[in-house]
């Protein structure tokens, strides 16, 4: 048991940069003290102290603000970070090494009892605060869950999902960002609203829009040049078409850029 919460102090100790002391996770950390009550309510719960496992469970909601029903499966060096208001369902398993910001639900969408109704998140899942994992699916390894995200769907190892509904960043495409990040002199950030892919789409239209028209106006230029050169009378583009008025920048602005 001690070794246990040894690993878990040492676990908040790492990744929470706030964090100075093993006296003060262990006293001032909800998270923790959520863990420690989580796993005797779970032991009720598995040797059929079902109520018992209930009550506990409602008391560390009370104390941490964290509720973990009794029945839910949870890994080593899980880190709840602040994590008031997080709700973990039944059914719900929690890999080794996860971390879980405030308001998280991984919850279900199935009203049948004795199903699996709620996500099993992987190994080293970090899921961002206010997002909602709904569903009896797996989040695999090293994924990452984007803040607000709403995720119904199986995301693959190493993906981020973002948005509402949530869309799927595939593992290759957050290397090649970082590759490029890293030329330019800094790191980008695992999750942001830049990685956001309907955003990334619009982006791309509006800047196709705005070179294929640079690429008309220019077209009627040189053929304005070439009727001038011939003394044509003819066939001559009103000043509108030798002219750019796609508005860009402010459509860019619109969808985040």
């Amino acid at each position: 048991m001690f070794i246990r919460l040894r690993s878990d102090i040492q676990c908040i100790l790492d990744r929470d940069p706030a964090a100075r002391t093993s006296w003060e996770v262990l006293t001032c950390y909800p998270g923790l003290h959520a863990l420690v009550l989580h796993r005797r309510a779970h032991w009720c719960w598995t040797h059929g102290f079902k109520w018992l496992g209930r009550f506990v469970s409602h008391i560390s909601r009370f104390l941490t603000g964290i509720e973990i029903h009794p029945g839910a499966k949870i890994g080593e060096r899980v880190f709840f970070d602040h994590a008031m208001g997080v709700v973990v369902g039944e059914t719900a398993e929690i890999g080794d090494g996860c971390t879980i910001y405030q308001a998280v639900t991984l919850g279900g969408t199935s009203l049948y009892k004795g199903v699996k109704r709620h996500p099993t998140l992987g190994r080293n899942v970090v899921v961002g605060a206010g997002a909602q994992v709904l569903g009896g699916f797996t989040v695999g390894d090293g994924a990452k869950i984007g803040s607000n995200a709403v995720v119904t769907k199986p995301v693959p190892p190493g993906a981020t999902a973002v948005g509402n509904p949530a869309r799927i960043i595939q593992a290759d495409l957050d290397v090649k960002r970082e590759e490029a990040a890293s030329k330019m002199g800094f790191s980008a950030y695992g999750v942001t609203h830049n990685d956001d892919p309907l955003s990334q789409a619009m982006r791309g239209l509006i800047d196709n829009a705005g070179s294929q028209e640079h690429q008309i106006a220019l077209l009627w230029q040189a053929i304005e040049t070439l009727q001038a050169n011939r003394s044509a009378t003819n066939c001559v583009p009103s000043d509108a078409a030798l002219q750019e008025h796609f508005e860009a920048d402010k459509l860019n602005q619109l969808v985040g850029k």
